[in-house]
């Protein structure tokens, strides 16, 4: 195990990506070697954040207009950060969250139309510019993650997007992998099976022990 020491692992990518899947296999695997880990989420990830989350997904908060539901999300992440974030960062711990801001600008900026000069502004001011130490990116062909998505029970608003907008919300995660790879990786998970899970954990054991 590496000297204590606080890593933020991100997941990212389009509804029917496998995120959850993913987490919750490399979150078994690293507290396995037994490494200090927590997993998180947005929107949510606290008491109070999760509060915020029930009324963006609420059948109500689809009529909710586009500003409105930026502001419910990054008040969720602000909640999220102080009562999350960072007394994981005090505690030196590992943290996954599946989300954070690229999320906000995969979703709010490129897919809603909201000015990116807002969102930097409000997540600089939130976050403290504090950024994930790992962020992963996983893509996943449309009909692969329809196929995925048909399978919930619970379905929400994210869950019932258009192709087109679906792929541009995807491509919006791609760009930011490719124009950072030193703190971004892309994983295909179309095929969302072992052999992802090991390359994910291989990734995440190198950088957190190095």
């Amino acid at each position: 195990m590496s000297k204590k020491k606080f890593f933020f692992i991100v997941f990212e990518g389009a509804e029917g990506t496998g995120k959850s899947f993913q987490i919750n296999k490399l979150y078994n695997n690293l507290k396995k070697k037994k490494f200090k880990v927590f997993k998180t989420r947005e929107p949510g990830g606290s008491k109070s954040a999760e509060q915020i989350r029930k009324i963006i997904f609420d059948k109500r908060g689809e009529k909710f207009h586009k500003l409105t539901d930026f502001y419910l999300m990054l008040a969720a992440r602000n909640e999220h950060f102080i009562n999350t974030i960072l007394p994981a960062k005090k505690k030196k711990i590992i943290l996954i969250s599946d989300r954070y801001v690229d999320s906000t600008y995969a979703y709010q900026v490129k897919g809603n139309k909201i000015d990116n000069k807002i969102n930097l502004i409000n997540n600089r001011y939130i976050t403290s510019n504090l950024k994930p130490d790992l962020t992963i990116v996983l893509k996943s062909n449309y009909n692969s993650a329809s196929s995925r998505l048909k399978k919930r029970k619970n379905k929400n608003k994210f869950d019932r997007l258009s192709k087109g907008l679906y792929l541009k919300i995807q491509n919006s995660f791609i760009k930011l992998y490719k124009s950072n790879q030193s703190r971004y990786s892309l994983f295909d998970s179309s095929k969302n099976n072992a052999n992802l899970e090991k390359k994910i954990y291989n990734l995440v054991y190198k950088k957190i022990t190095k």
